[in-house]
């Protein structure tokens, strides 16, 4: 189990010195269900995010949706109909292969061009696909092939390593 408040606060601060260094006025800030959404819950309050959390469901906008179908719990997406010219703070629990942040930033273009769109993760670990990396994170780790990270939640916020089941890849 990874410590978690320490992972926030690490996500947090380097989101305070990005936000800064690009000249974001104004964010909104956006998270990828489910896990993004719980990351992105207390960092939207620990921020002072003034907009309300917009929540991205990019289950259809997934490269392997012909392969795995429609999962049972689609939820909408929640995002301002006005983000032209908006910058963005995207929020995900793990990047992996780049591919579920490839889908958000699809989705997200279908509502409007954003100023700029930051991106930011609690955990980055190895095995990137596509060429996509995180601006802030909250650690950066290593797996060996038969692990992945798994994030419970919301209440009491968890992360963990575990064993990946042979027939699996995850993002």
């Amino acid at each position: 189990m990874l410590p978690i408040n320490n992972l926030l606060d690490n996500l947090e601060n380097e989101l305070k010195q990005a936000i800064k260094a690009r000249n974001m006025t104004n964010p909104l800030m956006i998270g990828i269900r489910t896990g993004g959404v719980w990351i992105a819950e207390p960092l939207h309050q620990r921020l002072k995010i003034k907009e309300p959390l917009g929540l991205l469901d990019i289950s259809f906008y997934r490269d392997d949706f012909s392969q795995i179908g429609v999962h049972p719990h689609v939820k909408p997406s929640s995002i301002p109909a006005h983000i032209d010219g908006r910058d963005i703070i995207l929020i995900d629990d793990v990047f992996h292969t780049g591919r579920t942040v490839r889908a958000a930033l699809n989705e997200i273009f279908d509502y409007g061009r954003p100023n700029q769109i930051l991106l930011g993760v609690l955990v980055e670990r190895d095995g990137k696909q596509i060429p996509f990396a995180p601006d802030c994170v909250g650690a950066r780790i290593t797996l060996s092939a038969n692990q992945r990270i798994k994030l419970l939640g919301p209440d009491p916020l968890v992360i963990q390593l575990v064993p990946l089941p042979q027939d699996q890849n995850h993002d």
